[in-house]
């Protein structure tokens, strides 16, 4: 970007797409990861909401049918002043801008006060909607053109739309923002000459892991919405195409679809455990419950120097030591801290008498990234049964360092000190508890109206940091996924529902999610 672009501030109108994160466009993604103001709207999945960047200042603007919580005009303004601010803006919007955003508008504005603009477009919901419920907006054989048209009328106005027109093009009729105008639009097109058996859907929150659709025909779609209890966000399609759902229809068959599931594991950890679930046709929160930071760049000074002083001592040590390290940041703090300190790895293994100790297989695996490999794990993963382990595999007189979170659970060095085994316990990385105001809160009401079926937890921090965040929420409603038993403990001190993978890894707990109902 500019140097003058960055002093004056910059617009980017960007379309969301229709609620699956998938549909949001690379450059949109990219736009949105640089953001430092985000104006949204009040449709956007939390899905989409939780990847914001978490230092960007988050501007709701709730734009609903019929129930705008500020006015267009004061959109207007408000990305005119951020910009002015010298900031990067983002006008994040539902499917595409120009497809029934008003985003015209919105740039009127700014190019009269000569701000710069980018538009990144969307995925829009006549196409995105329809794929997802397996009706081909087009086919050859039923029909070679589509026309999207608004369903929505303004107050005390009929729909300013030629019905008679639309009834002869024999294409494919998308009506967005209609569904207060259904049964309207039906009967209007019924009078104009359609006819009455012409098959017709209404698709609720497609794309989603809440969508649900209804088919029938013109004349009977509004009885069949009504009675399946269709609303608001939906679209309503008129045409043969609907006949293919019944063989095209694909979204649902998905293992995990109709679960929306919150991922609690720090942001650096999650996308492994979040693709997969996607893979499987969940829809994913990420919701950070922890952040952890090294022990080095914090401000705790005492922690630095006995970091700093136990690795020399870990370093220079003859006799049988064992380095053990209780979760995979541990893993990777502890000798990106080496590399920062210059401290070569023979070393580390110049001492023929050093073994490693892991707490659960995806600590094994971060040990594995160094060509280091584990000597003891315990079958269970707790951190009481590692020290079980430790106790009773441990030569005597080995010395145990313990690398691990600031506060780590005492289950471990209790059991060390029964043992009478020396141990040193070392911080090597804090953990933090934050996140946007604004997410918590849509994550609180998605929990409680049960739009989110389970929460995983790898950790008894990430536990914690949730609960810490999340307080206006009945814990006991919550399908509490864990990993390791003093995961579990902690997740039953507040009541959840609580299932434990078999191991202590992504693929166990995936297994796990696939393996409950919902």
């Amino acid at each position: 970007m500019a140097e003058e672009e960055q002093k004056q501030g910059k617009v980017w109108l960007v379309g969301a797409g229709c609620g699956d994160l998938g549909l949001v466009t690379q450059k949109g993604m990219k736009v949105l990861k640089e953001a430092e103001v985000v104006v949204y709207d009040a449709l956007l999945s939390l899905e989409l909401l939780s990847m914001l960047p978490e230092d960007a200042e988050l501007i709701d603007v709730g734009k609903r049918s019929h129930h705008h919580q500020i006015p267009q005009e004061e959109i207007n303004r408000i990305l005119l002043k951020k910009a002015q601010q010298g900031k990067r803006v983002v006008r994040l919007k539902g499917g595409d801008p120009f497809v029934f955003g008003r985003g015209g508008e919105e740039l009127e504005l700014l190019c009269q006060e000569q701000i710069p603009y980018e538009i990144v477009p969307g995925v829009t919901s006549p196409i995105a909607v329809l794929a997802y419920n397996g009706i081909p907006i087009t086919h050859r054989d039923y029909s070679s053109s589509f026309h999207v048209i608004t369903g929505h009328r303004q107050k005390n106005k009929d729909l300013d739309i030629n019905f008679k027109a639309l009834s002869e093009l024999q294409g494919t009729l998308v009506f967005l923002m209609g569904v207060a105008a259904l049964e309207n639009i039906c009967n209007r097109l019924i009078e104009a000459g359609m006819r009455k058996d012409m098959p017709a859907a209404m698709l609720e929150q497609g794309t989603t892991s809440r969508q649900k659709r209804v088919v029938a025909t013109v004349s009977t779609l509004k009885a069949a919405a009504d009675k399946a209890g269709i609303k608001s966000p939906a679209v309503i399609v008129v045409g043969k195409v609907c006949e293919l759902e019944k063989d095209f229809a694909w979204f649902e068959k998905k293992p995990l679809f109709g679960r929306q599931i919150v991922v609690t594991r720090p942001r650096e950890k999650s996308s492994r455990l979040s693709e997969r679930l996607r893979d499987l046709g969940a829809q994913v929160v990420e919701l950070p419950a922890i952040y952890t930071t090294p022990v080095m760049a914090t401000a705790n000074e005492r922690a630095k120097n006995r970091f700093q002083t136990a690795v020399r001592e870990f370093c220079r040590e003859q006799r049988a030591v064992c380095a053990v390290f209780t979760s995979p940041q541990g893993v990777e703090h502890f000798f990106r801290q080496l590399k920062r300190q210059k401290i070569d790895m023979r070393q580390l293994l110049a001492n023929p008498n050093l073994t490693f100790a892991v707490l659960g297989t995806g600590t094994k695996k971060a040990l594995e990234n160094y060509n280091l490999f584990a000597d003891y794990m315990p079958e269970i993963y707790s951190a009481e049964e590692l020290g079980k382990r430790l106790a009773s595999s441990l030569a005597k007189d080995t010395k145990v360092y313990l690398f691990r979170a600031m506060e780590g659970t005492k289950a471990l060095t209790q059991r060390l000190a029964k043992a009478e085994i020396p141990y040193e316990d070392i911080p090597v990385y804090e953990t933090e508890y934050k996140q946007h105001r604004d997410i918590m809160k849509k994550t609180e009401q998605a929990l409680e109206q049960g739009e989110i079926t389970d929460v995983t937890f790898t950790s008894a921090s990430t536990v914690k940091g949730f609960v810490g965040m999340i307080t206006n929420v009945d814990y006991t409603k919550i399908n509490a996924v864990c990993i390791g038993q003093e995961t579990a403990k902690e997740a039953a001190k507040y009541g959840m529902q609580i299932s434990v993978s078999k191991e202590a890894s992504i693929d166990s707990m995936v297994e796990l999610l696939l393996s409950k109902k919902i």
